[in-house]
Parts: structure tokens; C-alpha cells; sequence
């Protein structure tokens, strides 16, 4: 399972927000970053992925164009968390995602859709949370509800905007770790877009680093990641320090001027 980007493209009218990302084999098991400085793209091909607004170009997933699927194909193969969190309700944690899954597989037994939530909760730590109404929750627990119903359709292609933004520190590192276990076990090809370069470096396999629209650098983050290309992906003066454990970790020292 892998996903390919050719001369991929995304254009509000005549305004074009991306131009021309080319990529290689992003291959399943991995957690690919997408970062980049506010309004870079990140968001844009994260929604054109997903089917939510027109994209140019090709984006094969195991060789089928996303863009040639149907809709109702594209859904069950494709899963999408945007940076709003879901909506408060009186549904219960386990309601809601039940009803993900009988929204893009109806074709499922009461059975498999009970081992999917259960093997989700497990995985996210969610049990104490299953008969609360989302009403009662707080962002950051509806953040994991977002993140639950995504994984308990086993989508192919995984895309997640922004998914630690309302979390907090312990809360980040359960999200993500949890996450990679689900990528690894399931072997689906996950895209997150993720502005904490530190939590990157730490849980992402492969980066692509993007700018004004355009896809200006791609490989392992403690390979590519270096003063010069933060300073043009960012406009910052940043260095790259190991901690402790030898970990590379990003340390930002000034802003510079604004980005052109």
C-alpha cells in the first residue's frame, strides 16, 4: 500500500495554492509529517486528498487515482480529520463512533463494528470516556473522538490536520503514540499535517516540508531538517541540537523577516 503525488495541484478560481508536488513512494506503516509555515499548503492538500475540494494533477493510492473514484469509494478509503473538533451533541463517545462506521460501511455486522470500537478504545484509552456524551467533554477529549472514529473505519489513507492542537502534553504523546501503533498494525499510509517539529522528528517516519505552495523538501526529518531550510520554510534562525537521548530537537532563536 503506498500513495504517490503527480504534478499535483489545488486552485481556488484563478488563485493556484499548489503547483506541482511531485513525490515519491509514500509508503504504508509510516507516519508522514506535512509542515511548513501557516498557509504553506499543508491544509489544503490534506482537504484536496480527502475529496473536498478539486485537485490537479494525480494522487494514485496502490495506483488508483483518488480523483477518478466515486465519492461513496473515496469515503471508505479515505479518512479526514480536520483541525475543527467534533461537534458537541448529546451522542455518547461510543454512539459517535458507531455512527462513523455505519456511515462509510453499513455493509458490517453489529459484531465487527463492536470489535473495531472496542480495539480503538483499547488502543486510545478511551473506555472510562465510551458512555459520556461528547456535550460533556473537553476539546481535547473530542480531539481523540475525532481521531477514534477515523481509526475504527480502517481507512487506507489516513489524513489528519493538526490532530495534537487542543491536546495537552500527556494527551499529545498517548494521541501519537498510539497512533503509530494503529499505522504500523493496520499498515495504512497516514498524512499529518503538524506544526510541533519537535513531535515530528520524534514520531514521523518521512517529512515534506512545504512553502508558499510548493513541496521544497522531502526525506527523513533528522536528515533534511537543518538551520538553512527552517530558515526557508519558516523565516526563523533556528539550530538543531540532539537531547539527551541523541534525539535531533529544533531550537528557534529568532523570527526574521516575514516570509515573501
Amino acid at each position: 500500500m503506498s500513495l504517490v503525488l503527480k504534478q499535483f495541484g489545488v486552485s481556488y478560481g484563478r488563485h493556484q495554492l499548489l503547483k506541482d508536488i511531485n513525490t515519491d513512494i509514500l509508503p504504508a506503516g509510516q507516519i508522514i509529517a506535512l509542515v511548513g509555515a501557516n498557509g504553506a499548503g499543508k491544509s489544503s492538500t490534506l482537504r484536496a486528498l480527502s475529496g473536498l475540494c478539486h485537485m490537479h494533477g494525480q494522487a494514485l493510492l496502490d495506483g488508483q487515482d483518488l480523483g477518478q473514484l466515486p465519492m461513496v469509494t473515496r469515503a471508505r478509503q479515505v479518512a479526514y480529520m480536520p483541525q475543527s473538533l467534533p461537534q458537541a451533541s448529546s451522542l455518547t463517545v461510543y454512539e459517535t463512533v458507531l455512527s462513523a462506521i455505519r456511515t462509510t460501511s453499513p455493509q458490517l455486522s453489529a459484531t465487527v463494528s463492536h470489535q473495531r470500537i472496542e480495539q480503538v478504545f483499547t488502543t486510545l484509552g478511551l473506555h472510562l470516556l465510551a458512555m459520556r456524551p461528547l456535550i460533556e467533554l473537553s476539546g481535547g477529549q473530542r480531539q481523540m473522538v475525532g481521531l477514534a472514529q477515523l481509526l475504527a473505519r480502517e481507512p487506507r489513507l489516513l489524513l489528519l490536520d493538526e490532530p495534537t492542537s487542543a491536546l495537552d502534553l500527556r494527551w499529545q504523546l498517548c494521541l501519537l503514540e498510539a497512533l503509530r501503533a494503529h499505522v504500523t498494525q493496520q499498515q495504512t499510509v497516514c498524512l499529518m499535517a503538524i506544526h510541533d517539529l519537535n513531535l515530528a522528528i520524534r514520531f514521523c517516519d518521512t517529512m515534506l516540508v512545504m512553502a508558499h505552495g510548493r513541496l521544497i523538501a522531502r526525506g527523513s526529518p533528522s536528515q533534511i531538517l537543518t538551520p538553512a531550510l527552517l530558515q526557508a520554510a519558516y523565516g526563523i534562525e533556528a539550530r538543531i541540537e540532539p537531547c539527551s537521548l541523541g534525539t535531533p530537537m529544533v531550537i528557534a532563536e529568532r523570527a526574521m523577516e516575514p516570509l515573501s
